[in-house]
């Protein structure tokens, strides 16, 4: 089967590991922290503030924050928008991501 890479001609770097919730995820260089979530098999990674619901990637370019996450202790980032590094913490956001 042809992968996205063969058609692109693209040959990544070496993959790298982060964490999400205190587990390894392998990510690759260029990825974003929603799409190396994303190719781990991890949908949701934020809920609402009311009801709690589960929320991931909605748009893909930063507009509707529904993929809010904290990265690094830094709350409130877009995980469509920030490139994941080498060593990073990843963690579920619940609500704003701030003690309330």
């Amino acid at each position: 089967m042809t992968s996205p890479f063969d058609l692109a001609g693209a040959e990544p770097g070496p993959a790298f590991t982060i964490t999400l919730d205190g587990r390894t995820v392998e990510a690759l260089p260029g990825q974003t922290v929603a799409a190396a979530l994303w190719s781990a098999g991890v949908t949701s990674w934020r809920s609402t503030r009311g009801e709690r619901r589960p929320r991931g990637i909605f748009c893909g370019i930063g507009v509707c924050f529904d993929c809010l996450v904290t990265v690094n202790d830094r709350p409130n980032r877009r995980a469509c928008l920030v490139p994941v590094r080498p060593g990073d913490i990843i963690r579920t956001q619940e609500g704003t991501g701030h003690v309330e």
